[in-house]
C-alpha cells in the first residue's frame, strides 16, 4: 500500500501565482488610484479658489474694497479689527468657515497682487508647503 499524500494546503508554486496575480493586479490599480486622488485634490482647489474668489467679490461690493494682507482671508469669516475697518459687514460674514486646502494648510491671500494685473492673489503652495516644486508639490494660484 501507497502512503497517502497529504492534499489539504497550498504547493509552494500555487502561493507564488497567487503572489504574481496580487502583484499585478496592484501594478495596475494604484497607479489608478493615485492618478484618480490627484486629480481630486486638484478639483478641491479649483472649488476653494471659486467659494473664496466668490465670497471676496461680495465683500468687495459690500464694503467697497478687498481684505488686506494683514486682515486675510480669516476676514471672510469674522469681522477684522485691524484698519481699515470694512464699511458695510455682513453680520454673518461671507464664509461659515474657511476652507483648508487638500494638505490641510490655509489658502493664502496677498491684497494687493504681487504683479499689480489682478486686485488679489490667492494660492497654496501644494503638498510640500514650500513655494515651488513639481507635480503635487507645484504651486496653485488663482
Amino acid at each position: 500500500m501507497k502512503p497517502q499524500r497529504n492534499t489539504q494546503g497550498f504547493t509552494l508554486l500555487e502561493l507564488l501565482v497567487v503572489l504574481v496575480i496580487l502583484a499585478l493586479l496592484a501594478g495596475i490599480a494604484v497607479p489608478t488610484y493615485f492618478g484618480r486622488a490627484e486629480a481630486a485634490r486638484l478639483q478641491k482647489v479649483e472649488a476653494d479658489f471659486g467659494l473664496i474668489a466668490t465670497a471676496l467679490s461680495v465683500y468687495k461690493l459690500d464694503n467697497r474694497q478687498l481684505p488686506t494682507t494683514a486682515q486675510g482671508l480669516a476676514a471672510l469669516v469674522q469681522r477684522p479689527t485691524l484698519p481699515p475697518e470694512p464699511a458695510s459687514y455682513k453680520p454673518s460674514g461671507y464664509l461659515r468657515e474657511l476652507p483648508l486646502d487638500p494638505w490641510n494648510q490655509p489658502y493664502l491671500y496677498l491684497s494687493p497682487a504681487r504683479d499689480g494685473n489682478k486686485e488679489y492673489d490667492l494660492f497654496s503652495y501644494g503638498a510640500d508647503g514650500q513655494r515651488g516644486g513639481e507635480g503635487q508639490d507645484a504651486d496653485l494660484q488663482f
